[in-house]
């Protein structure tokens, strides 16, 4: 594009944001005006660069909660109570200016269509299962709720919403797939993962430093059930929902995300990322930047508070070593160095051997397999037919347009919104994934590449079968598993690619 086109168009994405801006500010205030401008400028930017869009997303996806929380005057205290104001959720859609301009960008040239073609009978085949079913429930539940519904409940949005969270993000396969054109593409995302993830766990231990020296004041200061529970109003540097209250022992850091659980789930997903990062990168100080980056990983991890982090973080890498180590005499060493270390530091470290016992007392208070088996036998005594109950019934996005349930495993709450022939298409359409991408990361010849498939891989296939709790419903794991997937997939076709250059 020469320079006197690229002036035009950044003109034109900046007048047409100005004017979508003007009108939404109107109508909803200034603040909805200048989130409807940049929305518009980003989805103009996308639609024209789908590539620069969906580098975009992936920056902007681990600071979102920080971005909506800290520039968005999005919400307002109210003695113990939290409200929101409307525009609330544009923020939450701002992700999606980024991805659905270039999804359909991507969807008018063609190619990714092309060159998955060979891969993606089957997958297609479950995928149209998977959407039938939805549009069956949507048609046949959702509507019939909407028709009888006498109050401020909106059961087919709701439906809607519960569509877009379970399906919207799978195109993003193709999207990655197109993404990465060769090795150096494919070095750029690993090494932009790496510094992301430095630069939010960085952020995260400002956070922390913020409580620990007294700069934030945590859940020490309000009262009532806030005192012991995540909340927006203990709201420290970035970040949103925060629980800290050292006198009873409890800290859940939700780092720069909207809650502590989803940090938690960014933490998991990155030490596939990092260890990937440092054992499969041609350059050697980007090696040596993905250890630091696993290190920084591992102690935001034990900082944090996050139980299922501290559990699969430390047992990721552990694996993932086991997995990937070609110097298997040298292995043992390896490993007894790893245990030593770390009954060292939770000897020395308080701190460590807190999180441990949390983690046990959790554990023992709730044990996750009966825990899951629970929810099950709940989620069948409320089925009454083969659709379930409606989809986004269970979706905590949807709760303000009607009842929802809060249902903690994945799969149970697939079950409980789509009925079980939903959630049996929804386990074949991930299963036919995983195998594909097993196929993928087999055929491969290229050391570096066989390792950073098999550290994705893994993720695929932990993330696929996990029903605890709902990682696949909500940042960042929404985005990261099916952009993996696409990128497993186009492994086999950089196997012969040039060598990228340290």
């Amino acid at each position: 594009m020469t320079r006197e086109k690229l002036t035009g168009f950044i003109l034109l994405a900046i007048y047409s944001s100005a004017i979508a801006g003007v009108l939404a500010g109107v109508i909803s205030g200034f603040q909805a005006g200048m989130t409807i401008a940049i929305m518009v400028f980003c989805a103009v930017f996308s639609y024209k660069y789908p590539r620069m869009g969906l580098w975009a997303l992936l920056i902007y996806l681990p600071f979102s909660g920080t971005i909506t929380y800290a520039l968005g005057n999005v919400y307002r205290t109210i003695g113990d109570r939290i409200t929101y104001s409307p525009d609330y959720a544009l923020f939450h859609l701002l992700k999606d200016a980024f991805y659905i301009p270039a999804l359909i960008a991507l969807i008018q040239t063609y190619k990714p269509f092309k060159q998955l073609q060979p891969k993606a009978k089957l997958l297609l085949a479950g995928l149209l299962v998977l959407v039938a079913v939805c549009l069956a429930t949507l048609l046949f539940v959702n509507l019939p709720q909407q028709l009888q519904v006498q109050n401020k409940e909106s059961p087919f949005i709701m439906g809607i919403l519960g569509l877009k969270e379970l399906i919207g993000y799978i195109p993003l396969i193709l999207c990655s797939y197109y993404l990465i054109r060769n090795k150096n593409d494919l070095f750029f995302f690993t090494r932009l993962q790496v510094i992301v993830i430095l630069i939010c766990c960085g952020l995260g231990f400002l956070q922390y430093l913020g409580l620990v020296t007294g700069l934030c004041s945590g859940n020490l200061s309000l009262g009532g059930e806030a005192i012991n529970k995540a909340s927006l109003q203990a709201r420290c540097l970035v970040g949103g929902s925060l629980l800290y209250n050292p006198e009873l022992g409890l800290i859940r850091l939700p780092g720069t995300f909207v809650a502590p659980w989803q940090w938690g789930w960014f933490l998991i997903s990155s030490s596939f990322v990092t260890y990937a990062a440092s054992t499969s990168d041609p350059s050697r100080r980007w090696r040596l930047l993905g250890w630091i980056a696993m290190i920084a990983v591992l102690i935001m991890t034990i900082l944090s508070g996050q139980r299922i982090a501290v559990a699969i973080v430390p047992a990721t890498f552990v694996f993932l070593l086991l997995l990937t180590d070609k110097h298997k005499h040298f292995l043992p060493f390896k490993l007894s160095i790893v245990v030593l270390l770390g009954v060292w530091i939770t000897r020395t470290l308080s701190t460590v051997e807190e999180r441990l016992n949390s983690f046990v007392d959790r554990w023992e208070a709730s044990p996750p397999l009966p825990f899951m088996i629970d929810q099950f036998k709940w989620v069948i005594q409320q089925q009454d037919n083969l659709l379930g109950n409606g989809l986004g019934r269970a979706t905590n996005a949807a709760r303000r347009l009607g009842e929802t349930k809060l249902i903690e495993t994945y799969y149970a709450k697939l079950l409980y919104e789509i009925g079980p022939i939903g959630m049996f298409a929804f386990l074949a359409l991930v299963s036919i994934l995983t195998v594909l991408t097993f196929k993928a990361y087999r055929s491969l010849k290229n050391p570096r590449l066989q390792g950073l498939g098999i550290c994705l891989w893994v993720f695929i296939v932990f993330i696929s079968y996990n029903t605890y709790y709902y990682p696949l419903a909500v940042d960042p794991v929404d985005i990261y598993y099916w952009f993996f997937i696409g990128i497993l997939l186009k492994l086999p076709a950089l196997d012969t690619h040039k060598e990228i250059q340290n």
